[in-house]
Order: C-alpha cells, then structure tokens, then sequence
C-alpha cells in the first residue's frame, strides 16, 4: 500500500511445480487441454501491493508453470488508481491486482474488468470481478523502549495521538499517497464527525511534525530505528515485529481498527484479452492464499482462520461504502487539518 518503484519479478523466486500442481499453468511453449497458449504475449500485471504480497503471488505463479510469461509492475494506491480511472481497458495490464475500492469506482466508471471464470470462495460477497488477495487493518504502533525512556504514557485511541505530549515522537502516514492512512481517516471519522476528526487530524499533524510520510509502512520503520516512539501503521506489521522479539507493541484504537482489501481483476481487452491472465489470476487465489496469510492474516475464504493475535479488539466497517469518491473527500478533509 505504499509508494513503490517499479520491479520486475516474473522471471524470479523459482519453486519446484510439484509443490502447487493445481494452479494448471503451463510453461513457455507447451499446450494442453486448455489449448495452446504458447503463442500468448506476455501478461502484464500492475500491483499496488506491497514486497511481501508480490513475492507470495510470484511464488505462486512460479510454482504454477507460469514462469517467464509475466511481469509485475509496481505503483503507489493512488497513482495506479489514477491510472485505472483515466486510461480505463487502454491500461497496458492484462491484470491487476488492487484496493478493492479502487476497482470497483474504476469499474463503475469504465467497464474496464471481466466477471472471473473461476469459483471465489469468500467469507463475504465481492463484485463478481473481483477475488480478494489481502486484507490490512489498522493499529496504533508504540516503540516500548522509547515509550518508558521519555515517560510517555501508552495510547489507548487515535484521539490520544492529538495530546501534545506526544510532540515529535509521532510518524504518521499521509492519505494523498498511501491508503494505509485511509485506515486513521475512516476511524476518526466514524467516531468523531468530519469537523471533530479535521480537529484532531490538525494536532496529530502538528505532533508529527516532519514525519507525515508518504509510504505506508514507514512508521514502523521508524518506531523499529528508535527515531519515533508512537505511529499508525498496519497492524499485521506490528504483530510479526512484536513477535521478532523487537520492542515494538500495539494497541487497537478504541475507534476502531478498519480494514482495506485488495483484489485481482482482469482487464477486458475484447479479443486481445490474454488467455492467460485469467488462469494466472486463479493460480494466484488457489496457490498463494496460504504464503500471503503468513503476512496478511485476516481470513478471506472459506475455511481460513487466524490466531488470536491477529484477531483485532475493535473491528469496524464504515458506514458507507468505500469508493474513490469517498477517498478523496477525506483526502480533502486531511489537506484542510494540516498546519
């Protein structure tokens, strides 16, 4: 959910096939009861996913037969959703994979993705073109060490995050580039108002200072280097870095801990669509399920499961439904609360 450079990974991180026989893909040349997909163009695929998420799905890929017949392409949440909403089935991707909300306001705009051939088996209902991949929730990030050095006090909510005691030893994420800050956004909202919520995003800002990041994963970072004692950031990444040993903890906010998913779609090119990048998008959700709730643990489907350190205390769903309309409005709200 972060910024991200742009990596090519389709021809790396090779597994043995036998491993994940089922995703059906076939390698470079060879044909079968699909038909001969040998003379198929490479599969482009445009990801707003983090390092982790890539890795799991080119695993999965690999081990799938797909080796070499792909390349992922990675962007910041909001530059490829620009690029979905303006380029529509023009994108040059056969495939990509998403924040759900984005692609369902991309869709309703463009038309731009085909319903999936294949069964998505999950907890709850999804857009028909959709099939989730992650889903990430939101936490407060505390260093431990830092917290008992400085004599700070261990938040309970985000609102505490406003106490100027807390003046220069908070990083927090900006929602004009990341939508790990979405997460903050939605909570103070809910629980607040838009105008009480501009009002404690203001003094949250002016505590931050300098550390109003662009990447979503960078208050963690930041807790972990000891430059920073308290953040938001995801929770999942709070729970393994706890779990390293790390004086890193969190806390859930009263407010509540929201979530955001990202889903794969395939693009509709008509009869340029690739063959394959609907068999590479079911390769992804029946194989690489398992490797992406080693770091993304909230369970999407049928017959999945978390333990209770990655079950979150107060889990929300806001009131309206997630749509780019819906973002940028509170992006507005979040330019309007800084100094």
């Amino acid at each position: 959910m972060n910024w991200k450079k742009f990596v090519s990974l389709g021809l790396s991180l090779t597994l043995a096939g036998s491993l994940l026989a089922g995703c059906g893909g076939q390698t470079a040349g060879e044909s079968g009861e699909s038909g001969d997909t040998s003379s198929a163009k490479q599969v482009v695929i445009y990801s707003n996913a983090d390092e982790e998420a890539i890795t799991a799905m080119t695993n999965a890929l690999n081990a799938g037969g797909y080796e070499g017949q792909y390349v992922f392409e990675t962007f910041g949440t909001s530059e490829l959703g620009g690029k979905l909403l303006a380029e529509g089935t023009d994108l040059e991707a056969d495939m990509v994979t998403m924040s759900t909300f984005y692609l369902q306001s991309a869709q309703d705009q463009n038309q731009m993705f085909v319903d999936l051939t294949f069964d998505v088996n999950t907890l709850e209902e999804v857009p028909s073109y959709t099939a989730p991949i992650t889903s990430q929730e939101g936490a407060i990030i505390v260093n431990t060490q830092l917290l008992e050095e400085n004599n700070l006090p261990m938040p309970t909510c985000l609102k505490d995050l406003a106490d100027p005691v807390y003046a220069g030893f908070l990083a927090v994420t900006d929602v004009q580039s990341s939508s790990t800050a979405w997460l903050l956004m939605q909570a103070l909202v809910s629980a607040y108002g838009e105008e009480e919520a501009q009002s404690v995003l203001h003094d949250i800002y002016v505590n931050a200072g300098d550390h109003i990041e662009s990447s979503g994963s960078a208050p963690l970072k930041l807790c972990q280097a000891g430059e920073i004692a308290v953040g938001f950031g995801l929770r999942h990444q709070a729970v393994a870095a706890k779990a390293e040993g790390m004086p890193i903890d969190y806390v859930d906010p009263t407010e509540g801990n929201f979530s955001l998913t990202e889903s794969v779609a395939v693009i509709d090119k008509g009869d340029a669509t690739n063959p394959l990048a609907m068999e590479m998008a079911q390769c992804i959700i029946d194989n690489g399920r398992a490797e992406l709730q080693e770091n993304y643990p909230n369970p999407l489907y049928e017959g999945e499961s978390s333990d209770a350190a990655n079950k979150s205390a107060y889990p929300k769903v806001f009131e309206e439904p997630l749509t780019f309309e819906l973002y940028k409005h509170h992006q507005d709200i979040s330019e309007a609360a800084k100094p």
